[in-house]
């Protein structure tokens, strides 16, 4: 019933760019507040970027600010994470989180099955 479904992932060279989307279905898409997270091998699942339900507040991981982009669109119910200058570091999958509320214990937290991104040369 409830879908989050990732793409846009894949094999990029450092420098390049990527677009990721994710698709949500089975829920009020604009009450959640949307996030990207990634997780490499051996490693934590980490926060990349989040955004509010009305899309004018966001936030980034350090190590991503000035080079990857938030945004959402709530007659699509899509969100989208645009990631320029990518490195080798950037390499993880990356995962689609939908969450009610976003504070405190959540009534809802819905995750996708993540998509590929592969930085090298």
């Amino acid at each position: 019933q409830v879908q989050l479904v990732e793409s846009g992932g894949g094999l990029v060279q450092p420098g390049g760019s990527l677009r990721l989307s994710c698709a949500a279905a089975g829920f009020t898409f604009s009450s959640f507040a949307m996030s990207w997270y990634r997780q490499a091998p051996g490693k934590e699942r980490n926060l990349v970027a989040r955004i509010r339900t009305s899309g004018g507040s966001t936030n980034y991981a350090d190590s991503v600010k000035g080079r990857f982009t938030i945004a959402r669109d709530n007659v699509k119910n899509t969100v989208y994470l645009q990631m320029n200058s990518l490195k080798p570091e950037d390499t993880a999958v990356y995962y689609c989180n939908a969450r009610y509320p976003s504070w405190g214990i959540p009534q809802a937290d819905y995750w996708g099955q993540g998509t590929q991104v592969t930085v090298s040369s």
